[in-house]
């Protein structure tokens, strides 16, 4: 059986904020967060080669969104 100190920490490690978007890929889960508030969850559908453009499919609207990380957005995994 594992520690929970070490389970604990990597559930923290997982929900980071994901400072480099260019790491993300189709398909991963996230969450937008915009001063400590949930924006929006959903799918990343693309990221900019630039890494400073996401667009993400939320899981109940039908239309991709666009987030800029000029907008000083965060994203989380989920």
């Amino acid at each position: 059986m594992k520690a929970r100190a070490t389970v604990m920490s990597r559930r923290t490690a997982f929900a980071a904020t994901v400072s480099d978007w260019s790491s993300l890929k189709a398909g991963d889960k996230v969450e937008i967060i915009k001063h400590a508030q949930l924006l929006a969850t959903g799918d990343v559908e693309e990221v900019s080669a630039s890494g400073n453009v996401l667009w993400l499919v939320p899981g109940a609207a039908p239309e991709a969104q666009l987030f800029l990380k000029s907008d000083g957005v965060q994203v989380r995994r989920s």
